[in-house]
């Protein structure tokens, strides 16, 4: 069983760009966003990657991810309830801890998040210099809600989370 245990954070400026590790762009589409259940296909880098997650509960949920043939996924994308999300991750190594910083792009440009993968739920993390808020219970910042109330919706007041 494998188990993804998160939290998720807005940026407060861009003193993370100097401990940068590695970069590249993802292309994401949802197959299913059941909150219960979603099935997501990405394109990363040159990898394709499909991934099942089930329902989040606290900072944790399920999540099973395999390597699919590239050209699946570039197919797969085309089959995903529109839009498509688009966005460049940075990589931090910070200690123990890996962030994962997101600036999306498309529909969502503008927003910034970050997020850090723990071994534990009571795990303790140094927040860095660069992280203003969590955001982690905030559905609003699910990648699945995304694709239904973008981040350009927000500032005219439509969302309805």
């Amino acid at each position: 069983m494998a188990k993804e245990i998160e939290r998720k954070f807005l940026l407060k400026n861009e003193n993370w760009k100097t401990q940068v590790d590695k970069s590249f762009t993802i292309k994401q589409g949802y197959l299913s966003t059941n909150p219960e259940r979603t099935v997501r296909i990405r394109i990363k880098g040159k990898k394709g990657i499909l991934t099942i997650k089930g329902i989040t509960k606290g900072i944790s949920r399920l999540e099973y991810e395999y390597e699919i043939p590239f050209q699946d996924a570039i197919e797969l994308l085309d089959l995903c309830e529109q839009p498509i999300i688009e966005k460049e991750r940075y990589i931090i190594i910070d200690g123990k801890l890996k962030w994962e910083i997101d600036i999306f792009e498309g529909i969502n440009k503008g927003l910034e998040l970050a997020e850090v993968e723990l071994e534990s739920e009571d795990q303790k993390v140094n927040l860095p210099n660069w992280i203003e808020k969590e955001v982690t219970s905030d559905k609003r910042y699910y990648n699945s809600s995304l694709i239904k109330m973008p981040f350009k919706d927000w500032k005219n007041n439509k969302c309805s989370f």
